[in-house]
């Protein structure tokens, strides 16, 4: 059995270690507060956009970056984790899905970009890509944009991997990410970003397309580059609401164990207290019989 010194020392210990985890879940909290804040701000204008866009897609007019190539030979694969760690099992399962996807296209006979944002998934990946030969390149340029989610960079990339979709340097974009659900859920999410998915739009949308100005040609390739940019925004947005969400529920489990272990630690403490007075009132009165 320990000592009263020893339990006392773990109290301490613990106690710190109890402020940590409180003082990063208000953190998380807080953060996840803006990153929600952030999400309710973009989607109005993105479920707009695709809505235009509906309405103006026909059976006759499409837009290239909404048209699959006949053949596929090259893939870009974007992987967006945490730069840190403490969020649970966030990166892990990212991770775990990005290596299924890598096999898959492997098997395929695919060669794959790479595109990874977040520090932790990067860390993983460039062990895991080593001697995996040439049907895999890693790009590495967004890696600290793991946390850090800004519309330039997001276009940036959407709009390069679209003219290279365009060129026929790539025949299709996925996304590998965690969708934020709520604070205890997030769904991990493998999706397509090229070619655009886009619905053609229900009998109404289709009646008042056909008074649309400008054309729906025009329209289409005015609205879906931004469309694009806009979606990988959301994602990466998306992304980070996830990761701060895990972190809090992560920390909020970390600070209750920290509770349930102290309570544990100062019951012992009281009972050894106890043992050591009693043991030592035993004594007393044994010597003041003698």
């Amino acid at each position: 059995m320990p000592s009263l010194k020893e339990i006392k020392g773990r109290i301490t210990s613990v106690g710190g270690t109890l402020k940590i985890t409180s003082a990063m879940k208000l953190v998380a909290s807080a953060k996840l507060h803006k990153a929600q804040s952030a999400i309710e701000g973009a989607l109005p204008y993105q479920r707009q956009l695709e809505g235009i866009m509906r309405m103006a897609v026909s059976g006759e007019v499409r837009h290239p970056l909404c048209t699959p190539h006949e053949e596929k030979k090259t893939v870009a694969l974007i992987v967006i984790a945490s730069n840190t760690s403490l969020c649970g099992g966030y990166n892990a399962g990212v991770i775990r899905q990005t290596v299924a996807a890598l096999e898959q296209y492997r098997e395929e006979g695919l060669h794959v970009r790479l595109i990874v944002m977040g520090r932790k998934p990067d860390q993983a990946l460039v062990k895991w890509a080593k001697g995996q030969g040439s049907w895999l390149s890693l790009e590495r340029d967004y890696v600290e944009r793991g946390d850090k989610p800004a519309y330039a960079d997001a276009s940036r990339l959407a709009l390069s991997l679209a003219d290279d979709f365009l060129g026929g340097r790539l025949d299709g974009v996925e996304l590998i990410y965690m969708h934020f659900k709520n604070t205890a859920s997030q769904m991990l999410t493998r999706e397509a970003l090229l070619p655009l998915s886009l619905n053609v739009g229900e009998a109404g949308e289709e009646a008042s397309a056909n008074i649309m100005e400008p054309s729906r040609e025009a329209l289409l390739q005015a609205l879906v580059p931004d469309a694009l940019a806009m979606k990988m925004y959301t994602v990466m947005l998306d992304a980070q609401a996830a990761e701060h969400a895990a972190r809090t529920v992560a920390m909020q489990t970390a600070t209750d164990n920290a509770n349930e272990l102290l309570d544990e630690l100062r019951i012992q403490y009281n009972k050894g207290r106890q043992a050591a007075i009693t043991s030592e009132l035993l004594d007393i009165v044994g010597g003041s019989m003698q």
